[in-house]
């Protein structure tokens, strides 16, 4: 369930466009404004706002923004205007461009496992329109080399950096049906061959890449369920007590936003707030309920106290606006 609140009567594109432009003129910034009009708006209303804005003014309402505000509200308030694939196309580029990127391939795995198939092939067509290249090229060639510089080799490391750019590069190129489909006689096949591969403790093996890249997710739940009937223990738990290094980590990444997308946004974010807005700008029109629940379940504490203790002005009025909150 979303968070984000709409006003009962929502002004037209051209009136918020108005006052947007009064906020944002001058030396001083309205960021009370900015964010209320905002954050009070769907996707589909901010596209209307950007279009309008640039009708009116002959300007884009990013570009004033980008000159007007600063610090994070600026980085959040850009990544919220923009629209989810280019949003999303925008990160993946910034992942692999960091020299140390390994905890941050996790943000990957999201773009191409917590969202629809439709959502990930957009995302492939803007990274593809902004860089001039495609997705799965620049992630072949900067998780690879960025291995190979970091680690030492040996031929166990070199088979790890294949498993890795391999898994990665599946994710973000799969296209899986979205509709709710189980074959369960599959799901406990399928299974069989996951297990083989990880008893051997062959993380990186073509089954693993092949069953975890291309099936669907109703499928994939099916066959992790039928692992641990199966087994007696949890898939990811196998997975763990492996010891694959960072492919395991990914693996059970992978396995993670498959099975509970909410925990999975949480997961490593418990304490930078600055990676949880990330998490709550990606999330706030799809299941942000969910993922503040399971926050309270995870810490003990509420997402909103958490926002309030670790920011302060306009970004955490931003915030706070789109979980839900009363400002």
């Amino acid at each position: 369930m979303a968070s984000l609140r709409l006003p009962d009567s929502i002004p037209s594109p051209a009136q918020d466009s108005e006052r947007l432009s009064l906020g944002l003129q001058g030396r001083g910034v309205d960021e009370k404004v900015i964010v209320w009009i905002l954050g009070h708006r769907n996707a589909i209303q901010r596209k209307q706002i950007k279009d309008t804005y640039q009708q009116l003014y002959k300007e884009s309402i990013i570009h004033r923004l980008q000159s007007k505000l600063s610090g994070v509200l600026k980085t959040a308030m850009i990544m919220w205007m923009n629209e989810a694939p280019e949003r999303d196309a925008i990160l993946a580029n910034k992942v692999l461009k960091r020299k140390k990127k390994i905890n941050q391939l996790q943000v990957l795995v999201e773009i191409a496992c917590a969202s629809s198939p439709d959502h990930l092939m957009a995302v492939r067509q803007v990274y593809c329109s902004l860089y001039e290249c495609s997705l799965e090229e620049d992630v072949t060639s900067n998780i690879s080399t960025y291995l190979q510089k970091y680690y030492t080799f040996s031929l166990p490391r070199l088979t790890c950096i294949v498993g890795d750019a391999q898994l990665i590069v599946g994710l973000v190129s799969s296209y899986r049906h979205d509709r709710e489909l189980v074959d369960f006689n599959l799901a406990k096949f399928k299974a069989a061959k996951l297990h083989e591969a990880i008893e051997k403790k062959q993380l990186d093996h073509d089954d693993v890449v092949w069953i975890l890249t291309t099936r669907n997710f109703f499928q994939l739940r099916a066959t992790f369920v039928c692992y641990k009937q199966c087994y007696g223990v949890a898939i990811d738990q196998a997975i763990n007590s492996s010891g694959n290094g960072d492919l395991g980590s990914i693996l059970r990444g992978v396995i993670l936003c498959i099975v509970s997308p909410e925990k999975h946004f949480l997961s490593g974010h418990r304490t930078d707030v600055h990676s949880l807005a990330r998490a709550i700008l990606a999330r706030v029109e799809i299941d942000m309920m969910m993922i503040k629940e399971e926050y309270f379940n995870m810490n003990k504490v509420s997402l909103d106290d958490a926002v309030v203790r670790k920011t302060s002005g306009g970004y955490k009025d931003f915030l706070m606006t789109l979980i839900g909150a009363r400002i």
